[in-house]
């Protein structure tokens, strides 16, 4: 067992305790932080004086040599240790002898840990913004390619008004802004330095605390050293964005599977992103989609975790918090892998134009542009609601849609229709007639377009 503490116990900690207590298994992630941190840390001590050029320049030497020999496989992390630390402690002493001892001067694990949990947590932010950047690039694109795709927009999963592909895209290009915006307000609040906090008080050495925040590239130091330990609250806004993240893909891969369905026929996924069966030689599964929509629950319950793992813990660090990592490097890693995917799958996905036309068509999404064209032509709303309602009656009896009626059959409920009632139904006036920015209308969404461009060139 190599442990960084023990000399008050008379005994050997017990297997099974030394098992249930160890870290190891899982913050090796960090070891590539926790490297980082010592180094900034030993650059720091020897700025004050308490270790010598010499000293400083023996630590960082083996750190970064531990750190080269863990990623060219020559050494590996395992069980023999009870966490990062005192793996990285352990094998620095081996390398170097008692100038290795002295790494943890002016250092508690608990600010060392609370330290390399942020600096992984603000890589990984960078990491995530870039996937999400990378997707609203390809919804920008499908947005620009889709300004004329006529298809039907929702309320209720029923056909209600006419809309574009663009339109519909760009909804989910807001909520994924909105998403950046989070994980950028995030990385803003947490990017304080907690080394120097020591155990939960501070320490005797005068630590210059802003020197090692510098090196790290941090704002600054933290400013109260019981919160720097036990502080947890980005770990539970990176969960609670990254829920949020989860439940937007959610929603966009429930369409994408109804649109793939042989109902819709909206969209086809490309084989590289689709499965078969293994009984019926006909099926083509979305499962990229369906797995995401299901992988979101998993997101979802390691927020809860952190939440119900926090609530009752006193000031300052307490061992519960050990229980922030599992769930919080898997829902990172979960989510990395979502976006990555669902990116793939949607930038080689094959929109059906015609078959998203023919659809809005056939769902009646025209007949308030119907009781508009009547309001236009002097008879009141409520009496043109019902008008139109008969006319959606009738076409639902003939089995036809409302541009299908002919003349005589507008006429016969609504002497105030003329011949021009088939250019205002028509899919592309209802979308035009809608050109407020925000809107449906082409010469609305090429400036909402044209912001977009402006933003992403920003990120």
């Amino acid at each position: 067992m190599a442990q960084l503490w023990g000399g008050r116990f008379t005994k050997e900690t017990d297997q099974l305790v030394y098992n249930f207590n160890a870290s190891i298994g899982f913050d090796q992630k960090f070891y590539r932080q926790d490297i980082e941190g010592s180094i900034a840390h030993v650059t720091m001590l020897e700025s004050i004086g308490v270790l010598s050029a010499a000293e400083r320049d023996q630590i960082v030497g083996g750190l970064n040599s531990i750190l080269s020999d863990i990623e060219s496989g020559t050494i590996e992390i395992t069980s023999e240790y009870e966490d990062i630390h005192s793996f990285v402690e352990a094998n620095l002493i081996d390398r170097i002898g008692d100038a290795g001892k002295k790494l943890h001067t002016g250092r508690s694990r608990n600010d060392q840990v609370a330290l390399d949990m942020k600096l992984y947590t603000r890589d990984e932010i960078t990491s995530l913004k870039e996937l999400l950047k990378d997707l609203m690039e390809n919804l920008h694109q499908i947005m620009k390619n889709n300004l004329d795709t006529f298809m039907p927009g929702f309320t209720h999963l029923q056909k209600a008004q006419p809309v574009t592909l663009a339109h519909h895209a760009g909804a989910y290009m807001e909520m994924f802004k909105r998403d950046y915006s989070r994980l950028t307000d995030i990385y803003e609040r947490m990017n304080y330095c907690p080394l120097g906090s020591g155990a939960l008080a501070g320490t005797t050495y005068p630590l210059d605390r802003k020197m090692t925040a510098d090196l790290l590239d941090f704002y600054g130091p933290t400013l109260n050293s019981m919160d720097s330990v036990s502080d947890r609250d980005y770990i539970i806004e990176l969960l609670s964005a990254l829920s949020t993240v989860m439940m937007h893909l959610s929603r966009f891969s429930e369409e994408i599977i109804i649109w793939n369905s042989n109902e819709y026929q909206f969209v086809s996924i490309d084989d590289g992103f689709s499965t078969g069966s293994s009984i019926m030689p006909q099926k083509k599964n979305p499962d990229i989609a369906e797995l995401v929509r299901g992988k979101t629950g998993r997101v979802y319950a390691a927020l809860n975790s952190i939440l119900t793992t926090m609530k009752g813990i006193p000031l300052a660090y307490n061992k519960d918090m050990q229980e922030d990592k599992e769930y919080t490097f898997d829902a990172i890693d979960t989510v990395k892998g979502c976006l990555s995917l669902f990116t793939g799958m949607i930038k080689t996905m094959t929109f059906h134009k015609d078959r998203m036309e023919n659809s809005a068509k056939n769902g009646f999404t025209n007949a308030t542009d119907a009781a508009d064209y009547l309001v236009n032509h002097g008879v009141p709303f409520r009496d043109a609601h019902g008008i139109v309602g008969q006319l959606v009656l009738l076409c639902i009896e003939k089995g036809i849609s409302l541009d299908e009626l002919s003349l005589e059959e507008y006429q016969e409920i609504s002497p105030a229709f003329a011949e021009d009632i088939y250019d205002a139904i028509s899919m592309k006036t209802c979308v035009e007639k809608r050109n407020t920015i925000g809107a449906p209308g082409q010469d609305a969404m090429k400036k909402v377009i044209k912001i977009n461009e402006a933003y992403l060139k920003e990120l």
